[in-house]
């Protein structure tokens, strides 16, 4: 999106996606596991500046679905991309907002665990299937180019329709890493589709550096204990608490945030509802 000549306040409200879930790299940092106590964090995460939250739910979908609900507006994004359909049901039959669904294979090296799935572009047909069945919007996760061709394999024979709503992934360990830097952001980013949603999650210490340039070109980003548990001080910090610092780079550069109607509004122009 062209910049206006006030800087970024030209630029759209900036989408802040919270992951108050388990961090793969350093499992000693505690987050919110039960329905009530991830609920709480949704409406802290909400207040900080965030309109998506991304929830694992650890198998407890329905209940921690149902529990942010009532606890606040932010829009619920169903993670744990690596499961099979069978196992993430629940989150099409409650209608949550949206599901994540990762374009290319699984190959993550964390500390205590290691993921190693294959996904099919026939599950990526059931997957976007199913989305426009329930009225659930896919989120895309890409990993590397590959992602990008298979998410045109998806464009081209008429499977979803935009906004395509894409998180670009760096950082993460194993055979999908890719290097968490601004080249390589912008890199990526010139191959996804036009009428694309971009955000960004980066593992470890650059994190910062990504995430400003994605808010100083218009793009979005996703904080929290998932990606990155440590506030740019160093110490552990709550995802309401990195919400809060991605909200004051935002306020920085003249960037408003989006609340989650404004989310809302922008996925329901969409074709995938």
């Amino acid at each position: 999106m062209p910049r206006s000549a006030d800087g970024a306040r030209g630029l759209e409200p900036l989408i802040i996606t919270a992951t108050p879930n388990i961090s793969w790299l350093n499992p000693g940092v505690a987050y919110p596991r039960d329905p009530d106590s991830i609920a709480e964090e949704a409406r802290r995460c909400e207040a900080a500046g965030a309109s998506i939250l991304h929830i694992h739910a650890e198998g407890q979908w329905r209940p921690v679905i149902r529990a942010i609900r009532q606890a606040c507006g932010m829009v619920v994004q169903c993670g744990m991309s690596s499961l099979p359909i069978a196992g993430r049901m629940e989150v099409f039959e409650e209608e949550a907002d949206m599901i994540s669904v990762i374009l290319n294979h699984h190959d993550e090296a964390f500390a205590e665990t290691e993921c190693l799935v294959l996904h099919s572009r026939t599950e990526l047909e059931e997957y976007a299937d199913l989305c426009a069945h329930h009225g659930v919007v896919p989120e895309f996760e890409v990993w590397h180019s590959g992602s990008i061709w298979n998410l045109q394999y998806l464009i081209d024979g008429g499977r979803i329709r935009p906004p395509y709503v894409t998180t670009l992934f760096f950082g993460w360990p194993g055979g999908t890493w890719s290097p968490p830097t601004v080249d390589e952001y912008l890199h990526r980013r010139r191959l996804v589709p036009a009428e694309a949603i971009v955000t960004v999650s980066i593992m470890g210490e650059h994190q910062i550096e990504v995430v400003t340039a994605a808010i100083t070109t218009g793009d979005h980003v996703r904080v929290g204990t998932e990606d990155n548990p440590f506030d740019r001080e160093g110490r552990v910090a709550g995802t309401h608490e990195l919400v809060a610092e991605t909200a004051a780079i935002a306020a920085a550069v003249g960037r408003p945030l989006a609340t989650p109607d404004i989310v809302r509004g922008v996925l329901q122009a969409g074709g995938n509802q």
